[in-house]
């Protein structure tokens, strides 16, 4: 995949003002909507639920790209398909039978991600690595917005592509936490697809500016 894409993390949007916010991302360069559900049982934090990513979707005319940080994500895949959700990762570690997962997912409608903890080591995802369309590797602590990046992804980052060149997959890999137009070039460069932003973008003066240039930096 030769385009670097770019993601805003919704979760760091002002939720008072979701819907100026949502056609914010809908009138930039931006490529899909990063939206993450916590639950507060498998990250110690709660973010939005159901009733408003189904106000973003209404809204949302660009890939919808839906972060489960939750215990027992298969509880929920027909839901999250119905409520316009066109990516939905779940975490390795919140899987007891990932393969099983990945096939609901995509038995949905929805490609199938799977996100990974810093903790987490690659090689967990060597006998599904091919029944995977995105691997979110997180590059903070998941359950907080505005964290410092973690400095081991890049070499998270080679790994994993070596094993999705290896294996012979089509799979992405997006990085989630902490990215900026500091390290944007260099996470490109070890082998992510897609970079997701959510402070660095909603926190900036002009978001749009800042989604472009990070863009721009990514594919540079």
């Amino acid at each position: 995949m030769s385009t670097k894409l770019i993601a805003p993390s919704v979760l760091a949007a002002d939720f008072g003002n979701l819907q100026r916010d949502v056609e914010m991302v809908n009138n930039s360069e931006a490529d899909w909507f990063h939206i993450d559900i916590m639950d507060g049982v498998f990250v110690p934090n709660i973010s939005f639920g159901m009733p408003v990513l189904k106000a973003i979707s209404k809204h949302a005319n660009k890939t919808i790209d839906t972060h489960l940080m939750i215990v027992d994500p298969d509880r929920y895949i027909q839901t999250f398909a119905d409520l316009g959700t066109d990516i939905l990762t779940v975490h390795y570690e919140a899987c007891t039978h990932l393969h099983r997962t990945l096939q609901a997912i995509k038995a949905a409608g929805m490609k199938a991600g799977v996100a990974l903890n810093p903790h987490t080591n690659i090689n967990v995802l060597e006998d599904t690595i091919n029944d995977i369309d995105l691997v979110c590797i997180m590059s903070v602590n998941p359950g907080f917005g505005g964290q410092s990046f973690i400095e081991n992804t890049y070499d998270k980052v080679k790994k994993l592509k070596a094993l999705i060149t290896e294996k012979g997959a089509n799979t992405l890999i997006e990085i989630d936490g902490g990215v900026n137009d500091k390290n944007a070039k260099k996470l490109t460069d070890a082998g992510a697809d897609v970079l997701v932003a959510g402070s660095f973008v909603f926190k900036s003066d002009d978001q749009k500016a800042t989604i472009s240039n990070l863009r721009k930096v990514a594919n540079s």
